[in-house]
């Protein structure tokens, strides 16, 4: 006889083989005694008695007569199945009710819900309830006001880093870089859980980009490029000069306008382009909207009269975020136009070798075209358009250029390695990307960004690695690249300094931001009354979570001051790249690239019928 146990094993029961056979015997009945009609009462107790066994030894069952001893077996044996088996379960109901625990989440994804925190800290207009800053408010409510042809003026969209100034250009780019994340990572976003934040922190950027230029109509001469200005040393309130929370700014903010934006222009197309891959499905009205206005921005970069960069000439632009071209933008635009419209004619654009010509020569082939920045798409542009090669394999008439960007691919992919020595590394094992310059962590996450989507890509289609001239790589080398400059920012570096706020035991805690820095305590401070927190030795009173900082020097050092933006101050793109790696990197939703959605709304081969366009001159 066996019971269950709970707890593991079985009990098991030994029978006497001997009182058994005893029992089996006794039990025994003459079958002739059965079919005799009639019997004598000592004749039927002579047949039922026992015979030679002790009185009281059996007991009658009506049924069955059964020994005493194997009786108690039985009684005691339901006895102790019923206290190992019911005492645990009325333990059980009796004790409080506990969830299952939730399992931690890998690092990557920690520093990934943080860094996304660091955008609604930078939000300008009138902000959602939901936002979850509680040292921010509404401001910048009266941006654009002037403007005759701007319903509402400028209101929304983001600051750009520690100064109140919205740059419409990397802030672009940045719903660009973000929009690729989750086409790419879509189920790694819904299972960190957050799928919804990612895409609330898009729509509010483009919403605003929307509002730089006339969306509604199909032509356009000007787009306005810049609200808010800083003049090097200058006597006058502005957003360099006064130090104070965006909720308190009560200094001029004037709007600047590009009338020749091809950089712009072709960037604001892309974020819009990409984002209405990210609303494809659950808001087809509003992703149709960012496509269409999309195109329209995409009209104004690539066909109007003479072109010159947005910045040219401007120092109130070209101080902080000057452009050394536009030709890369060009590609970048087209490629995410074509994956948001399906039309080849983008693709046939994208792949135009005379604008690839020119987009390399803007670079003068140098090293600094292999890196990833707001200011040079080329490439990014290279690997997304590789992607099609990899995955859909267009052929003629595509096959030549898109061969040539996958071969360029690899190439930059290889830069990134150190045994080839293209870039300098700090002892730490930071890669000085930005040739050891200041502000070296957005570089470093966003070619950990590339690394790891190439890498993927790689995966996805069987591909186990690729060549640096004879060498050979196998994938997971991109991939422990892209970790190693992620881990560096979250602390494994020689200074054990999370560049990460909020992250880890020990990050900065100077930095340079207006609103950290300030306390929202209900007084207004006016333009130089914030100068006393500007130059406080204190740590910030708020804690700008999520941001990741300018980053350490060349040798690792790094100095956590307020005054020096270099090392302590945030910017609005670099959070995007970092983001992308974070979410990229993460083990949460599997592992690999989502396939599909980014060609949604790719016609197949077979079915396209647009031939390239003929009267195209870039």
């Amino acid at each position: 006889m066996h019971y269950s146990n709970r707890w593991g094993g079985s009990f098991d029961f030994q029978h006497d083989s001997h009182a058994d056979d005893v029992q089996s015997s006794n039990m025994a009945i003459d079958k002739a005694a059965l079919v005799r009609e009639q019997l004598d009462e000592t004749q039927q107790g002579w047949l039922l008695g026992p015979r030679d066994v002790k009185k009281d030894k059996y007991i009658d069952l009506w049924i069955v007569v059964c020994k005493k001893e194997m009786v108690k077996w039985v009684v005691y044996s339901l006895l102790i199945a019923c206290v190992v088996i019911g005492v645990p379960i009325i333990v059980a109901k009796m004790m409080p009710k506990h969830k299952e625990p939730v399992l931690l989440s890998d690092e990557y994804t920690v520093a990934l819900r943080l860094a996304l925190e660091f955008f609604n800290a930078q939000k300008s207009g009138s902000l959602p309830k939901n936002n979850g800053v509680p040292w921010r408010g509404n401001s910048g409510l009266q941006d654009g006001s002037e403007l005759s042809d701007v319903k509402g003026g400028l209101v929304g969209g983001y600051y750009d880093s520690g100064n109140n100034i919205k740059f419409h250009y990397p802030m672009a780019f940045s719903m660009t870089l973000l929009s690729w994340s989750v086409v790419e990572y879509g189920p790694k976003y819904e299972a960190t859980g957050e799928y919804d934040h990612v895409r609330d922190i898009i729509r509010w950027g483009v919403d605003y980009l929307l509002r730089t230029f006339n969306s509604s109509a199909s032509t356009i001469t000007k787009m306005y490029c810049q609200v808010g200005v800083a003049q090097r040393d200058s006597n006058n309130p502005d957003d360099e000069y006064c130090w104070q929370r965006p909720e308190d700014m009560n200094y001029p903010r004037p709007v600047l306008t590009s009338t020749s934006a091809p950089d712009l222009g072709s960037e604001v197309a892309a974020a819009l382009a990409a984002a209405s891959l990210v609303f494809t499905e659950e808001d087809t009205a509003y992703s149709t909207k960012l496509v269409k206005a999309a195109k329209t921005a995409y009209r104004f970069a690539t066909e109007s009269g003479q072109q010159a960069p947005y910045s040219s000439g401007n120092q109130q632009i070209a101080r902080f975020y000057n452009s050394t071209g536009y030709w890369d933008e060009f590609i970048w635009a087209s490629a995410w136009l074509f994956y948001a419209t399906g039309n080849y004619t983008y693709l046939s654009r994208a792949t135009d070798p005379r604008v690839y010509q020119n987009a390399n020569a803007s670079f003068l082939k140098r090293p600094d075209s292999r890196v990833f920045s707001w200011d040079n798409k080329l490439p990014a542009a290279q690997l997304l358009l590789s992607r099609i090669r990899v995955f859909l394999n267009p052929g003629y008439p595509y096959e030549d250029m898109l061969k040539e960007f996958h071969a360029n691919t690899d190439i930059n992919m290889c830069s990134y390695l150190r045994q080839f020595n293209v870039f300098n590394w700090t002892k730490g094992g930071l890669a000085q990307l930005n040739r050891g310059r200041p502000r070296s962590l957005q570089y470093a996450a966003n070619a950990a960004f590339l690394a790891s989507l190439y890498a993927d890509y790689m995966n996805d289609s069987q591909v186990p690695g690729w060549y640096c001239g004879p060498n050979y790589f196998n994938s997971s080398t991109l991939g422990n690249f892209a970790a190693s400059q992620i881990n560096y920012i979250l602390g494994a570096n020689p200074g054990n300094m999370s560049y990460l706020v909020g992250y880890g035991k020990r990050y900065p805690k100077h930095v340079r931001h207006r609103g950290a820095s300030t306390p929202s305590n209900g007084h207004d401070y006016s333009c130089t009354g914030g100068w006393t927190w500007r130059d406080s030795k204190a740590a910030n009173p708020n804690v700008i979570t999520g941001a990741m900082v300018g980053g350490p020097d060349k040798y690792d050092r790094f100095f956590d001051e307020r005054r020096n933006g270099n090392y302590t101050e945030p910017t609005l793109a670099g959070n995007a790249g970092l983001v992308a790696a974070l979410v990229s990197l993460t083990s949460s939703g599997g592992v690999g690239v989502d396939r599909n959605t980014i060609f949604s709304a790719v016609p197949s081969l077979r079915s396209n019928k647009t031939p390239p366009p003929s009267n195209w001159h870039p």
